[in-house]
């Protein structure tokens, strides 16, 4: 039975990795979803332009049906880089009238130019939303057999209910929304699925490199297909998505039942510290000495964070100084680091010293460099430093390398 997808075509650019394409959440969701062969329409605002990108990529997919709401205005989101927070453009002053869709099996996605008012038998809800999460009920959308699918920022805001166990967060949104599955998305530790006969905790899994703009599309669209198509249990459908999520992290590319088959992804490995709460350090290596070196520092650290780890910035936490005022302090931080982010492009000498002083310690070094040719990182190399040429997979590498210690 075919599977309704409503919810956002977007136009995405993004500086570096280059990327311009018109996907969105629903846009995306709806295109995986036909990749795998199941019957999918898609409904969704569009203009002509981002109608006539969808129609192509359709085009390749006889399973694939556009059910469109012409609008003058499209939405457009802006990334320098794929781990940063998008510049959203184009979202209308006043929303449009919401979608309606009446069907029985509907993957509906939170919107940013209107809404979408759901009558289902079975229907899976991804909130996100820039905006806030908002509940699948209150705009009046009905299900018969609802399950939510969110990250754990967006559990937390519905609940209010910071620092509380991912079961408790569960069971009052299935109460709250009166859902019979609830999936919680939460980074190296997979995802936490509820239902009324017990929980389960899927795994993520690790891939050799990460893009991350429309990730989370492809996770809830392989979870809406694998339960609501194929008929698995909702833990079941939730490692179908967490798989094809690393295929596509992998790839950029659309995962098909084959290509599932035939791909062994590792689960992503967790200490029974991490598990029980220790937040790794990160010891951040790299040059601070003029606007380019400090942005990169300062990107770095913000984004090490969001991924929850915790972060020692010799620029941030020690200053400029001479080398008896820095050099002691910033020793003693790798000592206490667990694992060392290098940024490693102009091959800094205090940088290159760091890395060595670390694995000469035996601590874990991620490398970052895009610039250096391979002959000059080979000492990095040699000493059994993970070399990332891309930056979201080597600041993910750092994770994962970090959560398993």
């Amino acid at each position: 039975m075919t599977i309704h997808v409503v919810g956002g075509v977007y136009r995405e650019y993004c500086v570096h990795p280059r990327w311009y394409d018109v996907f969105g959440s629903a846009g995306r969701a709806a295109l995986a979803i036909a990749t795998t062969g199941s019957p999918v329409v898609l409904h969704s605002y569009t203009v002509e332009a981002t109608l006539g990108v969808i129609s192509e990529k359709a085009a390749w997919l006889d399973c694939f049906e556009i059910a469109s709401t012409p609008v003058k205005g499209e939405v457009s989101f802006k990334y320098l880089h794929d781990m940063a927070v998008p510049e959203v453009v184009g979202v209308p002053e006043v929303p449009h009238a919401p979608i309606r869709v009446t069907q029985q099996k509907v993957l509906r996605f939170g919107m940013l130019e209107g809404d979408a008012v759901v009558n289902a038998n079975w229907a899976v809800y991804d909130p996100q939303n820039s905006r806030g999460a908002t509940p699948f009920r209150a705009n009046g959308s009905k299900a018969a057999h609802l399950a939510l699918v969110l990250n754990s920022w967006e559990a937390t805001q519905l609940t209010s209910m910071p620092g509380a166990s991912p079961e408790s967060i569960a069971s009052i949104l299935a109460r709250q929304e009166n859902a019979e599955v609830v999936v919680i998305k939460m980074g190296p530790r997979g995802a936490f699925v509820w239902t009324a006969a017990g929980t389960a905790q899927v795994p993520a899994y690790r891939t050799n490199r990460v893009w991350k703009i429309g990730s989370g599309d492809c996770f809830v669209a392989h979870f809406a297909n694998a339960w609501m198509h194929d008929g698995l249990s909702p833990a079941e459908a939730a490692d179908v998505a967490s798989r094809a999520t690393a295929y596509y992290c992998e790839t950029r590319g659309f995962a098909t039942k084959e290509n599932l088959s035939a791909c062994s992804f590792s689960p992503v490995a967790l200490s029974v510290e991490y598990l029980a709460g220790r937040q790794p350090q990160v010891y951040l290596a790299g040059p601070f000495f003029d606007l380019m070196q400090i942005w990169m520092v300062e990107q770095a650290q913000a984004n090490l964070q969001d991924l929850g780890l915790k972060v020692f910035s010799p620029y941030h936490d020690v200053g400029l100084g001479s080398a008896d005022d820095v050099v002691a302090k910033d020793l003693a931080a790798i000592v206490e680091s667990d694992i060392v982010f290098a940024i490693t492009d102009g091959l800094d000498a205090g940088t290159v010293y760091e890395i060595g002083y670390a694995r000469a310690l035996g601590k874990p070094v991620v490398v970052y460099s895009e610039r250096q040719h391979s002959e000059h990182l080979k000492m990095m190399e040699g000493s059994d430093c993970t070399i990332c040429t891309d930056y979201t997979t080597a600041l993910y590498s750092t994770l994962w390398e970090a959560v398993k210690l």
